[in-house]
């Protein structure tokens, strides 16, 4: 077992973690075919964003349009997305919706191509590869001193497996929120996604300079998955005040915000809290299992 030499808690809620993984990858592949990646936004697919602001108020009943999202944003504004909103198709949209609930202006009309769409769609996802890979070097570089103990490559990849489950769980969430028409995986969200990258792996690359220096210290007088709890301990208390904080502000922009940045900020919650969690339960877990691994070698 992977982790068969660490603590039960650690078994316990590594197991959890994977199961937590592949759950919100099977909710992403469910929703990716039953809509064909429709809770893309228009940033990646192409398509129509159409901002309008009733000068009356927004009404409150709920405001359709047919092959269209429509959200809610603030107090007064609706943001219609589609495939494609011509200026015909556009100008009928506020003349109609005028007519019934008062004067509509337009606030923002952008046109996005589907070529354009999708290259912004391949950059984004060359963003995150590119970035993982310098994740991984930059940590086999900086632990190399450990390499008696344990490769530093192996702590580069456990920082890795954490960060995948730190992006895949916000991306199997917004998957079911874009498949209720609630939110939409965006520029947006790609920029979230960056942010819990360097955020998470700073997390973990505190709790890996705690185990090398208690390598350091106590060197073979403890065994190895004993001076990773140790490590985990002593960072523990660090750990959660730096991510509480961080939360209480990121939950004052989500419920007191704009709406432009609401969702931002739930991407962000959600990678936080599962940036914390992996770097115990994901990331320590897997070096124990590559020292251990080693060992036997």
């Amino acid at each position: 077992m992977v982790i068969l030499n660490m603590r039960p808690v650690y078994k316990i809620f590594f197991v959890f973690s994977v199961l937590l993984t592949i759950s919100a990858l099977v909710v992403a592949g469910v929703v990716w075919s039953k809509t064909g990646g429709s809770f893309l936004s228009a940033d990646f697919r192409g398509g129509s964003v159409l901002e309008l602001k009733f000068e009356k108020g927004r009404p409150s009943e709920a405001i359709t349009i047919p092959d269209a999202t429509v959200l809610a944003s603030g107090d007064t504004n609706i943001i219609i997305r589609s495939r494609t909103i011509t200026d015909e198709k556009r100008q009928e949209i506020i003349t109609t919706l005028s007519a019934k609930h008062g004067p509509v202006t337009q606030q923002r009309f952008d046109n996005i191509g589907p070529i354009v769409g999708k290259e912004l769609k391949t950059k984004s996802i060359q963003a995150v590869v590119i970035l993982l890979a310098a994740i991984i070097i930059y940590i086999s570089f900086v632990f190399r001193s450990m390499s008696r103990v344990l490769s530093p490559w192996a702590l580069g990849i456990a920082a890795v497996f954490a960060l995948l489950h730190d992006l895949i769980i916000p991306i199997g969430v917004f998957s079911l929120l874009g498949y209720y028409g609630i939110a939409e995986i965006g520029a947006v969200f790609v920029a979230a996604a960056l942010t819990i990258l360097g955020y998470s792996v700073s997390d973990t690359v505190v709790v890996f300079d705690r185990v090398r220096e208690n390598v350091i210290r106590y060197g073979s007088k403890e065994s190895f998955p004993e001076l990773m709890h140790k490590s985990i301990m002593q960072t523990l208390t660090r750990s959660i005040n730096t991510s509480m904080t961080t939360l209480l502000s990121l939950l004052a922009i989500f419920f007191f915000g704009g709406e432009s940045i609401k969702y931002f900020a739930l991407a962000l919650i959600i990678g936080i809290v599962a940036g914390t969690y992996s770097s115990i339960f994901v990331a320590s877990p897997i070096v124990v299992w590559w020292h251990q691994r080693r060992k036997k070698a």
